[in-house]
């Protein structure tokens, strides 16, 4: 079945090639003609902080701008703007690792300047174009920390963000067609090939596409098979405990203990009689 986690795969894995990613920053910062490949380097965060806590992509452009770039799910939250203080904190603290710079000395440290973005793949309707912390969780009040954040949606641009936001949309209609699907993901690449949308990262990579937004088990359904198996082990155990006690007892025949723990075979209730009297 296809990951939960298809689309962010796919942005993960798009903006892992410099070339793209240089896309990416020339879409927000077009006036920025003398960037280039060697002056972007990734800096996400990766399974940082307790709860595996990450961002989706994190940019540094030479040694003053920092990108910090999320994949918003199609619901809209604007609990998110906490997510991006939690990996703005963390960024700057591994920045000033790289750097060797050190907080409690006197001199002032460099800090690059951030640029904080959502790439949002619903629909936009009324939603703003900027989310801000004070706005959203303190009623506009002045508070002493701030954190903004612009939102960016679909637009008739063919720029690389926006044909990734037109992919997870074509991506959803095949998932509500299709359900969860190697069928629905290559309908999608399909689709998109043939309408100009990713195309050369979709023909170079169809492969490794297919594979990245395909999982045999999602997170989820891992902990509920693991689950299950932990009650079937506990519930096994649970009744060889009792067939061991009937067995002790001696006062019923295999055949009989059998009918009360039909969960264990004949051959091993004849091993557990093994063992008790082994042991007595």
């Amino acid at each position: 079945m296809a990951k939960r986690t298809a689309k962010n795969s796919v942005f993960l894995d798009l903006f892992q090639d410099k070339k793209n990613l240089l896309k990416l920053y020339k879409t927000l910062h077009p006036e920025d003609t003398d960037a280039t490949e060697d002056t972007l380097d990734i800096v996400t965060i990766d399974n940082v902080l307790t709860d595996n806590l990450y961002n989706d992509l994190g940019v540094m452009v030479g040694n003053n701008r920092l990108l910090l770039l999320l994949e918003a799910q199609s619901t809209w939250t604007v609990n998110i703007l906490i997510r991006i203080l939690l990996y703005l904190a963390q960024s700057y603290h591994e920045y000033f690792e790289r750097t060797s710079q050190s907080l409690y000395k006197s001199t002032k440290v460099k800090i690059p300047k951030p640029e904080l973005y959502i790439i949002y793949t619903g629909n936009k309707g009324r939603k703003p174009d900027t989310i801000s912390l004070s706005k959203e969780f303190f009623d506009g009040a002045d508070i002493d920390i701030e954190v903004r954040a612009k939102v960016i949606y679909e637009s008739d641009t063919e720029d690389i963000i926006n044909q990734y936001i037109v992919f997870c949309k074509v991506f959803d209609e095949q998932r509500k067609l299709y359900g969860m699907t190697e069928q629905a993901v290559k309908e999608t690449i399909h689709i998109c090939k043939d309408r100009n949308i990713l195309k050369e990262y979709l023909i170079s990579r169809e492969v490794e596409v297919v594979t990245i937004m395909m999982s045999l088990f999602d997170n989820e359904q891992i902990m509920r098979t693991y689950w299950k198996d932990m009650e079937n082990t506990l519930a096994h155990k649970k009744d060889r405990e009792t067939a061991e006690r009937m067995i002790k007892d001696g006062e019923l025949s295999l055949e009989k203990i059998a009918q009360y723990v039909p969960a264990l075979s004949m051959d091993e209730l004849k091993e557990l009689e093994a063992e008790v009297m082994q042991l007595a």
